[in-house]
């Protein structure tokens, strides 16, 4: 059995924090060579390293594992306190969670509110294709992800689906598209390899998804990369090219006619799945709780 004392566990997780072995000396209040010594006994301890003396430190999976129990520790000490003193303990509990931009654009921030009371939340902002690997680090203790497959050291739950439908605006969609006689057979293609493209990130493939429906053969459009979920939808919507945005988002521009999609019944769906520490808290279980009550808009 591997025995890991709690000491050594929350010394490695100060230096991911802190950055480096004098740093979380500080933090921790002892001399940077106590913190080699307790290193170097949970590595002995595990059997193989936790971390990589680069910079910056990188963990290995070993060290991500003792992280993830460091964090499970910290919180789990807190709702023993609240046990044993009910009331007596900071209500302030911190929490970090990963949650992507459009679902904080559209609908995650009702569930996060509704718990703003009990817990101090920061909010990593990241696509739910990449989430989980600021899970597996022990960085997070709970993602909004793509992946249904819980990552070691987790649980997973079903979200629903958030559904994006490619739209532009008319006057758009009548210079590049014919105002939609484009989306007729081949036409599609050799128009959407012409017509500008809104893009997030370099992270982003959404829109690459949808385009790789129309063509074999990779598609090149003009590209341009608006990274925040509000511009990026106005990019949309000021005609600087077409986009996937949220349907829960553009019910009143489809209303208005501000927008249009590109053909009818043309769609990309991404479900989303909630992963957390399996060994986790009262806390983080409201938390998750509060964010299926808000998921219930999704499809």
């Amino acid at each position: 059995m591997i025995d890991i004392q709690p000491d050594q566990a929350r010394t490695l997780a100060a230096i991911v924090a802190k950055g480096s072995f004098d740093a979380a000396a500080s933090h921790l209040s002892v001399t940077s060579s106590a913190v080699s010594q307790r290193i170097r006994a949970l590595e002995v301890a595990v059997g193989r390293p936790v971390l990589r003396r680069t910079r910056p430190i990188e963990l290995t999976e070993s060290g991500q594992a003792v992280v993830r129990f460091a964090r499970q520790l910290e919180m789990l000490s807190a709702d023993l306190a609240d046990e044993l003193q009910p009331g007596a303990t900071n209500p302030d509990t911190r929490l970090t969670l990963v949650i992507n931009s459009d679902s904080l654009h559209t609908w995650a921030m009702a569930g996060l509110a509704a718990v703003a009371g009990t817990v101090q939340l920061e909010i990593l902002r990241e696509d739910q294709e990449y989430s989980l690997e600021l899970l597996r680090s022990g960085a997070a203790a709970a993602a909004i992800t793509a992946t249904a497959k819980a990552a070691p050291g987790c649980t997973s739950r079903r979200l629903g689906v958030m559904r994006y439908l490619p739209v532009c605006t008319p006057a758009f969609a009548e210079q590049w598209f014919d105002g939609g006689a484009a989306f007729d057979g081949a036409a599609a293609a050799e128009a959407l390899a012409k017509a500008p493209v809104i893009i997030f990130d370099r992270k982003d493939d959404l829109q690459d998804r949808y385009l790789r429906r129309f063509s074999r053969k990779p598609l090149e459009p003009r590209r341009h990369y608006v990274p925040a979920a509000h511009e990026f939808g106005e990019a949309i919507r000021l005609g600087m090219g077409w986009g996937l945005l949220p349907e829960i988002e553009i019910g009143d521009d489809l209303d208005r006619r501000t927008l249009q999609t590109l053909a009818a019944k043309s769609f990309v769906d991404v479900p989303l799945h909630w992963q957390q520490w399996r060994y986790g808290s009262a806390v983080l279980d409201g938390v998750a709780s509060a964010i299926q009550d808000a998921a219930r808009v999704l499809r």
